[in-house]
């Protein structure tokens, strides 16, 4: 991963941060300061959820102060008033913020567009109002006398020793979604906000994605606020209301939402431009006032349009980008001496992912029998019915609007059909979300290159894989997923090398031209380990010598026993490879068969180029 820090580098910087934070502890440093940098500190760790959450996986949320009073008022409340150790009550506080997340995240994040964040605001104005009015909680006053953290007989509960386990913690919280976002779970959630079609097409349950990282984002929030009770040593709802849930966007705004390190980036700017404000503001104005709120305003637009990626961006674009070390086909010294058999891994390295059972030649996987497709009172599919067999390549063709990548999506579960049946390799499949079509064995490109800009051409790739591991976001947060990360990145680059594109494996893939981007589809397809692969226009875009390459690896695939249903404007490449061709026009069914039947046929000719009246 070239946006986040690299392995052989992450080591490094995690050994330089955890030898700053105790150095900066001893430095003489004035207590002011050191209490500036706690806040900074709680608030990091608030951002980092939210970084989690709306800068990658593209979910607002203002609710987050909600959650960081819950972790608060949990352990406030157990350690005043039934004597239990603050050691305890942050999992209490843990467990009882879990709850209310799965809860709130189950509801809202079926939503989208602007129904989300309002509903955050709701449900973050109804937990405020809540502390705020139960008698248990001392209403507004709060609970007073909180107990301060104590470790082994050492006061943890203010100065430089908080200070050492906030930031800790902190540090702590950062490398775990660094792993997190560096690992297949990862993949799946950077999905989340612009690809989610497609990644349920690789068989990403995006929902379950979505309430994870509202789960780990509110855990973040309620450890902020156990470390926040316990250095206050008081709380009430004050610090728990809208305005800070609002003010903790700003602040990852500010810093790069996008980035790990912009959390901590916009916390520190956004205290220290508090402080200073609160104190240059009056005298400016000549009187006092929370002006500082319209200044915060002001510079918010300013980042929106002047710097969209945060103030993180002007530190992270000067730092090395270190492509990804290949760990997944390292060679011992006698697999040197080997020739490089097909696909140009050598023996060693990762192992290879268990595979698939492949239907024998001749078997019937895709059977449509027919199929029909309405939008209100247009019928964008009519009663469409055709077979693919194993080892087959069948082409689906027609004019422009003929209906086949509808087609295609009714084939996949992503429309859900009006009428008719989809049987793959004999199992009904008709009413099955696309994820657990991909899960049996079909995979597919699009009409419109589907992918993220902003990962790896090899990160892409991978995400076809998804569901040939298990690994989930606690093995990948704790750096426990290496092995079976290894051997999703080694099928990755086999399926890259396979089709050719070895050389832009590391490329990030908003970068390719449109070309190699439809191979880099294919690629993906192919990661998943199809039984049938579905392949829309794949060939649009190509050069010359691309779409003769694009052949080949159909002719390949084709060997190996792979069905291929293909849809595809360029006849040429049509008729190359083609084994049997489905011709539809306006929804319709018109004919099929042998590429030399369809070329002779007239009304095939008629379809495409008009009648003679």
């Amino acid at each position: 991963m070239t946006r986040y820090f690299p392995k052989l580098q992450r080591k490094t910087w995690r050994v330089i941060l955890m030898a700053l934070v105790p150095l900066l502890a001893i430095l003489p440093l004035p207590d002011f300061w050191i209490t500036q940098l706690n806040y900074i500190g709680l608030y990091s760790l608030v951002v980092l959820g939210l970084v989690l959450l709306t800068g990658v996986g593209g979910l607002t949320s203002f609710g987050q102060a909600a959650f960081v009073g819950i972790g608060a008022y949990t352990s406030a409340y157990l350690t005043v008033n039934m004597g239990f150790s603050p050691w305890i009550t942050v999992f209490a506080g843990l467990a009882i913020t879990a709850v209310s997340a799965l809860a709130v995240g189950w509801l809202t994040l079926r939503m989208s567009g602007h129904y989300l964040p309002l509903a955050t605001i709701a449900w973050g104005l109804s937990l405020y109002y809540l502390m705020g009015n139960l008698d248990a909680l001392g209403k507004y006053d709060g609970i007073l006398g909180v107990p301060a953290l104590n470790l082994f007989g050492l006061d943890m509960g203010s100065g430089r020793a908080f200070f050492m386990l906030v930031w800790f913690v902190v540090f702590m919280g950062a490398f775990a979604l660094i792993n997190l976002l560096d690992s297949r779970t990862g993949r799946a959630i950077r999905a989340l906000k612009s690809a989610t079609q497609m990644a349920e097409a690789m068989g990403v349950n995006t929902l379950q994605h979505k309430v994870g990282i509202f789960l780990i984002a509110a855990l973040f929030a309620s450890l902020s606020g156990w470390l926040f009770a316990h250095f206050q040593r008081t709380v009430n709802p004050s610090p728990f209301g809208l305005k800070m849930g609002i003010e903790y966007l700003f602040m990852a705004v500010l810093g790069g939402v996008g980035h790990v390190w912009g959390a901590i980036t916009g916390a520190l700017f956004t205290k220290i431009m508090e402080d200073q404000l609160q104190v240059l503001l009056p005298q400016l104005i000549g009187t006092s006032g929370s002006y500082e709120t319209i200044v915060f305003g002001i510079v918010l637009v300013l980042v929106l349009k002047y710097l969209p990626d945060g103030a993180w961006s002007l530190v992270g674009r000067h730092l090395p980008v270190v492509q990804r070390r290949n760990t997944w086909d390292l060679d011992p010294p006698e697999a040197q001496l080997l020739p490089v058999p097909l696909g140009g891994l050598r023996p060693g390295g990762a192992e290879p992912l268990p595979e698939r059972s492949k239907p024998a030649l001749g078997e019937v996987v895709l059977d449509v029998d027919k199929i029909r497709k309405q939008f209100g009172g247009l019928v964008a599919v009519n009663d469409i019915s055709f077979q693919v067999k194993a080892g087959q390549i069948v082409g689906l063709i027609g004019p422009n609007g003929a209906g086949k990548s509808t087609t295609f999506n009714l084939v996949t579960g992503v429309l859900g059909l009006t009428s008719g049946t989809v049987k793959f390799r004999g199992e009904v499949i008709s009413g099955l979300p696309s994820r657990d079509i991909a899960q049996r064995g079909m995979g597919r490109t699009f009409q419109h290159v589907k992918m993220i800009p902003d990962m790896t051409v090899l990160e892409n790739v991978a995400l076809g894989a998804h569901l040939r591991g298990t690994k989930g976001a606690l093995s990948a947060m704790l750096r426990l997923d290496r092995e079976e990360e290894n051997r999703l990145m080694r099928e990755a680059a086999r399926q890259l090398e396979r089709i050719g594109m070895a050389d832009h494996m590391h490329d990030l893939a908003g970068n390719l031209a449109m070309g190699p981007q439809r191979l880099m589809e294919i690629a993906r397809a192919l990661c998943s380990d199809p039984a049938l692969l579905l392949l829309d226009e794949p060939a649009a875009g190509l050069r010359h010598k691309e779409k003769q390459a694009l052949g080949d690896v159909l002719r390949q695939l084709r060997s190996e026993g792979m069905s291929i249903l293909m849809v595809e404007h360029d006849m040429d490449l049509v008729m190359d490879v083609t084994d049997h061709i489905v011709v539809m026009e306006f929804g319709t069914y018109l004919m099929s068969g042998t590429p030399a039947e369809v070329q002779a046929s007239e009304l095939v000719r008629a379809a495409y180029l008009g009648t003679e009246h």
